[in-house]
């Protein structure tokens, strides 16, 4: 298991997550997108379907159509009903559940460093669990730093 930690310091997560999310589609995975703010998954919800002009993430919230169809489903917690096996924690808060997944993303931003630093100090001594820890450069790209 993999989880992956970005640090959201010059993008904000409007402009990583649905590239991240277009990766894994492309590749023919599905996606859990975890938030427990109603009014963040409302504006990911908008988000994904126009975040491009010429194309969108087929996606939806739990509880609003048959779950077990979508590519990308957004939920309040840990909850896999569409089959995922990515998990993207958005709200900045780690849950350890994300760790029956075979990779989880995590994007936290300064006001959610302390709670990273702690999730990556306890996921040192897992076994399986393959850390890595990305930021951006003054230019703008992700450097794996750790």
């Amino acid at each position: 298991m993999r989880v992956d930690f970005y640090h959201l310091t010059r993008m904000p997560l409007e402009r990583v997550l649905p590239q991240i999310a277009d990766k894994v589609v492309a590749t023919g995975e599905r996606l859990l997108i975890v938030s427990s703010n109603e009014a963040q998954q409302v504006a990911l919800d908008a988000l994904l379907w126009s975040y491009a002009p010429d194309s969108f993430l087929p996606h939806a919230r739990i509880g609003t159509g048959d779950d077990a169809a979508q590519p990308i489903l957004i939920a309040g917690d840990v909850n896999a009903a569409n089959r995922a096996r990515n998990v993207a924690i958005v709200d900045g808060e780690w849950r350890d559940d994300a760790l029956d997944f075979d990779r989880a993303f995590h994007f936290f931003d300064d006001d959610a460093i302390r709670g990273a630093r702690a999730a990556w100090k306890s996921l040192a001594d897992r076994d399986g669990v393959e850390r890595r820890y990305w930021k951006q450069n003054d230019a703008g790209r992700w450097e794996n730093v750790a």
